[in-house]
């Protein structure tokens, strides 16, 4: 079992930054990817950073060149550090894992959710 906690978000103006933390439980943290999702009032929820295992990073072009995934596994705790922060950003973002079972099921595991609200 997995459980993962998000932390971080809040209120900025245009332009400013924040770094979200998500903490992980349970095992299996280093050897699997970690993701950073978000949605938006209306939109679907949107993948928008990836680090594998081997710290390889996949981002959206949304927001290439101001956001970072980094993790920690001494920690088992991922970050999203967001810069140049922009209204478009809005969002509840998410944290996500998945671990595949014994048996061959993929199981995905989400984050509360920490609301990243963004003012012009």
């Amino acid at each position: 079992q997995v459980q993962l906690v998000e932390s971080g978000g809040g209120l900025v103006q245009a332009g400013g930054s924040l770094r979200l933390s998500c903490a992980a439980s349970g095992s299996g943290f280093s050897a699997n990817a970690m993701d950073w999702y978000r949605q938006a009032p209306g939109k679907q929820r949107e993948l928008v950073e990836r680090i594998t295992s081997g710290g390889r990073i996949n981002y959206a072009d949304s927001v290439g060149g101001r956001f970072t995934i980094s993790r920690d596994n001494a920690k088992n705790t991922v970050y999203l550090q967001m810069n140049s922060l922009k209204p478009d950003d809005t969002a509840v973002y998410y944290c996500h894992t998945q671990r595949l079972m014994a048996w061959g099921e993929v199981i995905d595991y989400w984050g509360q959710g920490t609301q990243v609200t963004v003012s012009s």
